[in-house]
């Protein structure tokens, strides 16, 4: 007891608490300053080494020596009856108690504060319905998980913190209670500086998820918090410092607790689904980020076959460590039908060998094949069967297949279904899966562009034209321009058609292929000639677009020729279903001059002629 009563006379208990929260306070914001200024992990190791140390050395510093009015002396050498250590005592009691507030407010900002996002604001349009997507569907429990942010400037930092996005987002989708924003829309706000409310307006949803990653050499910081958007609440938040070999668990813990938060009634069976969505890898995960990034920007180019091969590479070497993530089977996949539909149609293409030609076939039977193979839910698997089938040309039963994906719920998306149920009559059944889509991802203008054209061939062409320039507001590009031009033209609103070709259509081909699209449907027999004859070139008049532009311009002789062409291709029934498509014209040729296709159409049992969602007075047949 006298010995506990000198240590608490020498105020040997109050410097260690000093010593321990000052110590707490100054590892924090090291860690912060240390990794946003890229030091090495030795450093704020060093740091806290040094720390470590000095502990015992404070410690030995209170009991041997004394704080005097004429300065520091030892212990041994004050005068008890003029000691001072009550007086400074009470000084210790008013610094710890400072030293608290501050490292308690450092904590609350670290824990609850919501990450700060670099970047010019986002102007995010209103959409004439206001309804959230969980009005919309029922469910009141939607969300959109946001790209986390990157706190450490590492080469690979970004991308590691969109994996891991993308990893909670994937888990969150497999819980059929949950409405989960798909990855376009929500990544969609990357960068930007907007609030939480309007993301959510714009997503159509009543919860949101963001959070921050930090990494310095193995070190790894996630900070994750659930919001409820019409207030701001956190409904949960938590910090996680760990190791980068613990990311898996990490994320898991993560989407097991939002749905925790969000109500969902967990069992193993949901637990083992969320698990098993993701690629459980992280240098898949980074690797399949990458090959993400040059997909999409491979869509904007002009030689779109060149980036999507230098795309492949990535989501190759997810592949190699991760042999059955069947989402990676299916973007894999699409550089090949547009190698097979370039080919069918007599496209240029100077990044393709012709041994590549020949092989596009047997690689993108292999990928869809093994997306089937490895689908993470049953939705998944009818869309790679449907691709499959359409790609093949083994169309039997496909009618079956076309019911079975407009029946599916959810995000999952065939890549060609929207073309197979236009031409063949399930324009009016599908609308409903086109909203659900949109839901899902309601900032992506091929999800408005595709809704439209829907409509269209529904023969609804006022609500088509309502849609395109709902979307217009929403996710405006050039997508939607071509949408909205055919939405006009289908209306009779030429003028306006034209208006649009003029002030929005970069592209000189493209601008003329719609100018010509417009004059075909006004009837101006006059005009059609001439912008058929600068139509004449290498893109227009000699690939995918010729059929087009001659059965608009009414000259059946060339449109029959071309394909008979098509018609011999192993991917003649893609190609001409396609085409069919893009046309909205009925029939583009005579059907007795695709002996193949007609057979292909007659053994699937589906109809011929399609109907004609735009009127082209040229066009006689």
């Amino acid at each position: 007891m006298n010995f506990i009563n000198e240590l608490r006379r020498r105020n040997v208990f109050k410097v260690s608490v000093a010593y321990v929260i000052i110590s707490w306070l100054l590892a924090q914001i090291a860690d912060l300053m240390l990794e946003n200024f890229g030091a090495p992990d030795w450093v704020i190791k060093s740091f806290l080494g040094f720390l470590i140390i000095g502990f015992p050395l404070a410690l030995f510093f209170a009991w041997a020596f004394e704080l005097t009015p004429d300065g520091v002396k030892r212990e041994s050498e004050v005068d008890r009856s003029q000691s001072i250590t009550t007086q400074t005592g009470h000084k210790l009691n008013f610094t710890i108690v400072g030293i608290m507030a501050v490292a308690l407010a450092w904590f609350a900002w670290d824990k609850f504060g919501s990450p700060t996002v670099v970047g010019e604001p986002l102007e995010v349009a209103q959409v004439t319905k206001t309804e959230t997507a969980g009005e919309q569907t029922g469910a009141a429990k939607s969300i959109a998980v946001l790209p986390f942010v990157a706190m450490s400037s590492g080469p690979d930092d970004g991308y590691f913190a969109d994996g891991l996005t993308e990893e909670i987002l994937n888990s969150l989708s497999q819980l059929p209670e949950l409405l989960v924003t798909a990855r376009t829309s929500a990544f969609h706000f990357k960068g930007q500086d907007v609030q939480i409310p309007e993301i959510a307006r714009a997503l159509g949803v009543n919860h949101v998820v963001e959070g921050s990653v930090r990494r310095s050499g193995d070190r790894l910081r996630v900070t994750a918090q659930l919001i409820r958007a019409k207030d701001g609440f956190h409904l949960w938040s938590e910090n996680y410092d760990s190791t980068s070999k613990d990311t898996i668990a990490v994320q898991e813990d993560i989407a097991e607790k939002i749905a925790d938060a969000m109500d969902v009634v967990m069992n193993d069976e949901k637990r083992e689904a969320m698990r098993q969505a993701g690629l459980r890898d992280v240098e898949a995960f980074i690797a399949y980020q990458k090959g993400l990034d040059v997909y999409g920007k491979a869509h904007g180019e002009v030689d779109q076959i060149a980036g999507l091969q230098k795309a492949n590479e990535y989501f190759e070497a997810v592949l190699e460590r991760v042999a059955d993530f069947a989402p990676a089977y299916v973007l894999h996949s699409d550089v090949y039908f547009h190698i097979l539909l370039a080919d069918a149609t007599n496209d240029p293409m100077p990044s393709v060998s012709d041994s590549m030609k020949v092989e596009a076939f047997q690689y993108a039977e292999q990928d869809l094949t093994a997306s089937s193979q490895y689908s993470r839910s049953p939705a998944e698997r009818h869309n790679a069967e449907l691709d499959l089938a359409f790609l093949n040309g083994n169309w039997r039963g496909i009618k079956g297949r076309i019911e079975q994906v407009l029946d599916d719920q959810g995000c999952a998306e065939s890549n060609w279904l929207t073309p197979l149920v236009a031409v063949f009559d399930y324009a009016q059944k599908s609308l409903a899966r086109q909203r659900e889509f949109r839901t899902c991802d309601p900032l992506v203008s091929t999800t408005w562009f595709n809704e439209t054209r829907m409509l269209l061939w529904a023969l609804d062409a006022p609500a088509a034209l309502d849609i395109v320039r709902q979307g217009d507001q929403v996710a405006p590009g050039n997508w939607l321009n071509q949408a909205l031009i055919k939405a006009l033209v289908a209306n009779g609103k030429f003028d306006e058609a034209d208006d649009v070709i003029a002030n929005r259509l970069q592209d000189g081909d493209t601008a003329t292929l719609y100018s010509l699209m417009v004059a075909a449907a006004r009837g101006d027999s006059g005009e059609v000639p001439g912008l058929l004859d600068e139509a004449q070139n290498e893109t227009l008049g000699a690939g995918f677009f010729q059929i087009l532009i001659h059965a608009w311009a009414g000259d059946l002789e060339t449109a029959n020729r071309v394909a008979a062409q098509i018609d011999q291709h192993p991917a003649g029934p893609l190609a001409l279903t396609l085409l069919t498509y893009w046309c909205a014209c009925g029939a583009p040729w005579e059907i007795s001059n695709t002996p193949v296709y007609a057979a292909t159409i007659k053994e699937a049992g589906l109809p011929w002629p399609p109907v004609s969602p735009i009127k082209f007075p040229l066009k006689d047949w």
